[in-house]
């Protein structure tokens, strides 16, 4: 079941990061907190791939499915605390499995469905428990550490992270989205050169972006403050 699972998840990546782009590309007044849906599905995707490579990795993927099961259908309780009949959920996983890659992997998650709850100070304690490498997951965490950081006021914090995750990932689908909200985060701090830094790396190195075909506007306005 995991094996196809993660099939599916894989078909459904690239739709759903064009359904996120399009989304924020047409909603920018409301585009803080947008990114935590891809962080889910890239989630998913390499789980079971890559985190089974021993008995003990292969029991905490599997205690994690129920819980991304509930995640993935908006049951951000249990997916965080596991139900009456024993299965666990992220919470737990992280705890009783901190020393493999799964379990590490169960901070992310956890720290996703807290901040679905608005739960924002509990969603950064375990994003930033979670420590990855990898030019997929690690900066898709951080873009959400950065959105959570915004979310409770602390604009220059999440303005900076959110530049570090555009950096670390480097990507036409994920760095235009980080760098389109650090520059509003930046306008709103007063710190328009910033701004228009941010927005002028959309305009040159991710031109094929969707983020990038109005982002003259977003400079134009930047520059004139």
């Amino acid at each position: 079941m995991a094996k196809e699972t993660n099939k599916q998840a894989e078909m459904n990546v690239e739709e759903v990061v064009s359904k996120t782009e399009a989304f924020l590309t047409n909603n920018k007044k409301t585009i803080l907190g947008g990114i935590i849906a891809v962080v889910a599905i890239i989630a998913g995707v390499i789980c079971y791939n890559n985190f089974v490579s021993t008995p003990r990795e292969e029991k905490a993927a599997e205690a994690m499915a129920k819980a991304e099961e509930w995640f993935r259908a908006g049951a951000y309780e249990l997916a965080l605390n596991g139900d009456s009949v024993g299965a666990m959920g992220f919470i737990a996983v992280a705890d009783e499995y901190s020393s493999t890659k799964a379990g590490n992997l169960a901070n992310a998650y956890a720290g996703m469905a807290l901040a679905q709850l608005k739960k924002y100070s509990e969603a950064v304690e375990y994003l930033n428990d979670f420590s990855a490498d990898d030019a997929v997951i690690a900066p898709a965490a951080m873009g959400a550490l950065g959105n959570c950081y915004a979310q409770l006021g602390e604009e220059e914090k999440a303005a900076s992270t959110l530049m570090e995750a555009a950096a670390m990932s480097d990507t036409h689908s994920l760095s235009p989205i980080y760098l389109l909200q650090a520059g509003q985060l930046y306008e709103k701090l007063g710190k328009n050169d910033a701004a228009v830094e941010a927005y002028k790396q959309i305009k040159n190195k991710y031109f094929n972006s969707m983020q990038a075909y109005d982002i003259d506007k977003y400079i134009e306005r930047a520059s004139a403050k």
